[in-house]
Parts: structure tokens; sequence; C-alpha cells
């Protein structure tokens, strides 16, 4: 393990430059007292690492050091193997190249395990029934992230018409199954579901951004803001065991206050109590019907009988044809 960490030293002091003691134990999940160890170890190896003093000092690699050391475990190398390249941002021949000379540089044991279990594993973004349609202007809005570049995009919301807005683009996140556009409009930062953009235009002008960026911070703020302005409802819900993965995928929060089964044991009378967060009445009434006669409204009483009216006006728009 200490092995491992020294290797993830010093590809973090290649990768970023200076950094400090603080921001060394952060990423390894250590005490500084253990990266000030870790350091000591690798300069008695032979390694150039030195120290600068002051108020923005910290650790740094001699400049013009390279090293062609990866690191990469068998765990790590099988998932780099596996990761399906018609997923990576268009760049199925870039990272069909990449991952080759990954698996050139491996040991024979390493690559031997980590292709033959990397084979037994197939990432398709279609179903059985429906193909996933693919985000049209995703090569687009990719090359204004990695360009560095302003994006003009013909965006439509969730509600009213698309817009025109020039955006500053900050990075993509891919997360349930979409891409999103993390950007700034006037200094104010946005998100933007990218299969929601009609139209994009990659602009000449540079894209006005901090270059020290954290998108995991920006996109874990974004979506605190977003569940903020939700009028969160929790609801008590019975429903087919069968059906718990599809509950948890939709809602915000699940949480399994008892389970039950019917006399003859099967495994589809199998029925469980849950606990759900959903991001209000409407989303919550939009799962109940996803699961039909598999689910109950347990309460409260408003979303119960916002299920019961639709179901009533559901059967009034259908029976003109009832004998």
């Amino acid at each position: 393990m200490r092995a491992d960490r020294l290797i993830s030293l010093v590809l973090l002091l290649r990768h970023r430059g200076r950094m400090s003691a603080s921001q060394l134990a952060e990423e390894l999940e250590v005490s500084e007292r253990t990266v000030l160890r870790d350091i000591d170890a690798l300069s008695t190896s032979g390694f150039p690492v030195y120290a600068e003093r002051g108020r923005h000092g910290g650790f740094e690699l001699l400049p013009g050091f390279t090293t062609d050391l990866t690191g990469l475990s068998v765990e790590e190398a099988t998932a780099l193997l596996s990761a399906d390249a018609s997923a990576s941002l268009g760049m199925s021949s870039a990272f069909a190249s990449a991952m080759r000379k990954v698996a050139a540089s491996l040991p024979d044991e390493q690559r031997r395990v980590a292709t033959s279990v990397a084979e037994r594993v197939l990432v398709r973004p279609e179903g059985w029934l429906r193909d996933t349609a693919p985000d049209e202007h995703l090569g687009l809005v990719q090359q204004g992230v990695f360009l560095g570049r302003r994006l003009r995009i013909d965006y439509e919301g969730r509600s009213g018409p698309s817009r025109v807005r020039t955006v500053d683009p900050v990075g993509l996140v891919h997360a349930a199954g979409q891409w999103y556009l993390m950007a700034t409009v006037n200094g104010d930062d946005r998100t933007y579901r990218v299969s929601r953009i009609r139209e994009a235009e990659l602009l000449t002008e540079p894209a006005r951004r901090d270059p020290k960026i954290d998108l995991g911070k920006l996109w874990d703020a974004g979506r605190s803001r977003f569940r903020s302005t939700r009028e969160m409802v929790r609801v008590q819900l019975r429903i087919r065991g069968e059906h718990l993965a599809s509950v948890e995928a939709t809602a915000v929060e699940v949480e399994i206050r008892s389970e039950s089964v019917s006399e003859s044991e099967s495994e589809s009378d199998e029925w469980i109590e849950l606990d759900v967060l959903f991001g209000g009445v409407e989303h919550a009434c939009s799962t109940v019907w996803m699961l039909g006669e598999d689910c109950e409204v347990l309460g409260p009483h408003d979303v119960r009988s916002a299920v019961y009216l639709r179901a009533r006006q559901v059967m009034a728009r259908h029976a003109a044809d009832e004998p």
C-alpha cells in the first residue's frame, strides 16, 4: 500500500506541479505527517523532490524530471481496459489507441489478467427496446471545453421557448446517463443538459474561466442549489420488491421500512414498504404511475389524493368505448 502511495505522490507532483503537504494529504487520504515521511523516503530513493518554503511554498519535482512509472494495479488496468470507447466523448480512435498503449506498458502477467477480465465486460448505452439517441452537439461542446473557447448555444430549458446565449465552458459531467455542460455566463455558474442544446457554435474568443476550477465542487454546489429550489416531499410507498431498483434510480433518497412476503412465498409476491424522498408531488406521482398496480401510496394524504384524482381522469377519458 505504501508503494502505491509513493507512486501516486510522484504522479501528483508531475501532473499538478507544486503542492503543499495539506493538499497532498487530502488527495492521498493520509495525514500530513505521513506525507512528510513519504517525501523523505522519495528523496532518499533518489527522486528529485525539493521543498519551497513560504506562504505559497510546497513540494515540487525538479524541472525536466520524467519517469515511465505508471503505478497501474491490475484492478486499475482492468477498469481502464473495460471502458467503452464509444462513450469516450466521441474520440473512439484516440481512446482505443491510448488503451492499446496502456495494455502494452503492463507486465505480461498483469496484461493477461486485466485483458481477460475486461473481455467479459460490455458497456452499451442502448437497451432491449429503446436505442439511446446520441447528443448531437456533444462533439462541438467538447471542443469548446478542451480548446478553452466560448460557445454560442440555442438552449431549450425545462419551461419556455429556447434562447440563444454565449457561455464560457468550464467542463463536462456525465451523470445518471446524461451529459451536462458546466459553464459560466457573465461570471455566474450555469449547468446545461447537452441533449437540450438545439444549436451550437464554437467561437474564436477564448473562454474566461478559472484555470484552477474544481469541477467536482462546482457540480455539487449546482446540484445542491437545484435541490434547494425544489419542494421536497417524503412519501411512504408499498411496492413489489422487484421494482426497488427502479425507485432507487429515480428518487432522491430511499429507505426500506419493512419487508413482507405473501403466503405463496414466491419472489413476485414480495412487497416492501419504503420511505422515499421525491422532488415534489409531481415527481412522486410520475414514479407511482410508472409502477402501476405494483405500487401503493401509504401517505401523505395529498400525494395519495393526487394519484386517485389522476386515475379518475384517465378512467373518464377512456370510458367512452366501454359497453
